[in-house]
């Protein structure tokens, strides 16, 4: 089973992912984990996404479309895989669907994870990670026991550049403009599944599991 997350940035794809992937037992593959990697390790590739990121902005399609359809082709892949953070932009979309019907596959199931703008700029902005472990916390929901100091190894707290108020409105405005397409795009192709993403992210994901069944 073939599987795509949609969604703005922070509404918890990443979460639904991780749950379905445990429930399928498919991979989850997020193009902002390949991104942080490659930032880490300071390759070539995660200079020029870093460049991107840091400001909000997308990642341009030709740094990405290679990497994944080579993730995708993976051994592990050969029962299905979740995608989350790609495609992003149409062109992608087409990219991708032209990549797996050379393969003679396609996407079955396109999950739309759906939260207001003013309860993602509110979440992701109060955000803030372990630059040591990585560790997360949120000021709200899931504030450290010292204020500002990781549980984990004390490490002084950081915001990372993306979450910023300001960039994370900027963020949503390029969502609306180049990603949100997306939906009309899965949805002519009757595949589209919508999920909240403000609820408990394991009732919700055990209602749509029936929903997600092997194609042929």
């Amino acid at each position: 089973m073939k599987i795509i997350m949609l969604g703005a940035p922070g509404a918890g794809k990443g979460t639904m992912a991780s749950r379905l992937s445990e429930r399928f037992g498919l991979p989850h593959i997020s193009t902002g984990d390949i991104f942080r990697e490659n930032i880490k390790n300071g390759t070539e590739l995660g200079k020029k996404a870093k460049s991107y990121m840091d400001q909000g902005l997308l990642v341009p399609d030709e740094l990405t479309c290679d990497l994944v359809t080579d993730r995708i082709g993976q051994d592990d892949c050969k029962k299905g895989f979740i995608l989350d953070g790609f495609p992003r932009t149409i062109n992608q979309a087409e990219a991708l669907t032209d990549a797996l019907g050379k393969k003679g596959q396609q996407i079955d199931y396109a999950v739309n994870v759906i939260v207001s703008d003013e309860k993602i700029v509110s979440r992701m902005s109060g955000r803030r990670v372990c630059p040591k472990c990585g560790a997360s916390y949120h000021l709200v929901t899931l504030p450290p026991k010292a204020e500002g100091i990781c549980d984990k190894c004390g490490t002084e707290l950081t915001q990372r550049a993306d979450d910023d108020a300001e960039t994370v409105k900027k963020r949503l405005n390029i969502y609306h403009e180049q990603t949100e397409p997306l939906i009309a795009y899965y949805n002519n192709l009757g595949i589209i599944v919508e999920i909240p993403g403000d609820k408990n992210a394991d009732e919700e994901v055990a209602k749509i599991a029936p929903l997600l069944v092997e194609k042929d």
